[in-house]
């Protein structure tokens, strides 16, 4: 009686358990496993896909300015490749300064300037010695000083109307024309150097070689990365095609902001180049003040060995001043 008793209570307990057992396996099958196996996020891949949503103004705005940050990012490469790259030949860096020289007017021109230097200078009383220092001087610094200067200048009037012609590209894909046909447009309204730039491009691609080439060559008569980026974007859609007046127009956009950014930089720091000036000027000032009150006091500086000692080593530190005063305040970005 005991024994039986105790089989149906072992029976009971074993249903129970079984029962048990099985309400845990079905809420777990029914909650848990969607989770792991990954149906849910199955599912939710599927509707995403059934039914797209348009784009919303703010992921449209944040694919384009993360388009523009790539652009940054790869003319601030290509800047600092050019930086690291070597001095060009004589005659690419007068190309470069827009002036239609060669390389044996340049160089006559640059005697012809020291010797008028030196003929001055021993006119004015100075030894032969001193005389071809500044001859020398003048025809081997000034002519290239010239070139950087004339090279620079060239190259912000280039910077200054080339988002403008980049447009000019854009709009006039946009309506319809041809790449080589907005180009002419430029050349016939824009103004130098992006003019006499531009029709080097058409001239170059009416002799035969591909227009993504040619607008490449543009880097090499103003190495800006502007011009360098502007190039491989035209190159690339030469080759393996795609939205040609996107590209440039998120160029064009970054071209203004840098605009932008440079002319601030510049009203920023003009405070601090007025400081450097007047620092610089003040000894010479003070010299020339001296010297207009008191000729024979100052005049121990040049007349007396120590004096000449003393005045070289002041022009010295005061040169190391001044270029470091300049590299404090031109700023980079």
């Amino acid at each position: 009686m005991v024994a039986t008793m105790w089989t149906q209570v072992s029976m009971q307990v074993l249903a129970i358990a079984f029962l048990v057992a099985v309400s845990i396996g079905g809420v777990a099958w029914v909650f848990l496993y969607p989770i792991l196996s990954g149906e849910r996020h199955a599912e939710k891949r599927m509707v995403s896909v059934a039914r797209p949503e348009p784009p919303t103004r703010k992921a449209a705005a944040r694919v384009s300015r993360s388009r523009r940050e790539q652009v940054e990012v790869s003319l601030k490469e290509l800047e600092t490749r050019n930086k690291r790259a070597k001095r060009p030949a004589l005659q690419v860096r007068i190309a470069q300064a827009g002036l239609a020289w060669s390389k044996a007017r340049f160089l006559v021109t640059a005697g012809v300037f020291g010797l008028a230097i030196f003929v001055a200078v021993v006119l004015i009383g100075g030894d032969l010695a001193l005389a071809a220092v500044f001859g020398f001087s003048a025809a081997a610094g000034v002519p290239l000083w010239a070139l950087r200067y004339l090279k620079k200048r060239r190259e912000t009037r280039f910077l200054e109307v080339f988002p403008d012609s980049v447009d000019i590209i854009v709009r006039g894909i946009k309506a319809g024309l041809p790449l080589l046909d907005s180009m002419k447009v430029i050349v016939a309204d824009a103004p130098e150097p992006v003019r006499s730039e531009f029709r080097s491009i058409i001239e170059t691609q009416a002799i035969g070689i591909p227009l993504g080439e040619a607008c490449l060559k543009l880097h090499e008569r103003t190495p800006v990365p502007e011009a360098n980026f502007f190039g491989i974007v035209i190159a690339i859609q030469q080759k393996s095609g795609g939205n040609l007046s996107e590209a440039l127009g998120n160029l064009s956009r970054v071209l203004r902001d840098r605009k932008k950014m440079k002319a601030k930089i510049h009203a920023m720091s003009m405070e601090a180049k007025a400081s450097a000036g007047i620092i610089g000027a003040l000894p010479l000032a003070v010299m020339l003040l001296v010297y207009l009150s008191s000729p024979a006091y100052i005049a121990l500086l040049w007349t007396e060995p120590l004096g000449r000692i003393m005045l070289a080593a002041s022009a010295a530190w005061m040169l190391v001043g001044v270029m470091v005063m300049k590299k404090m305040i031109n700023f980079d970005f």
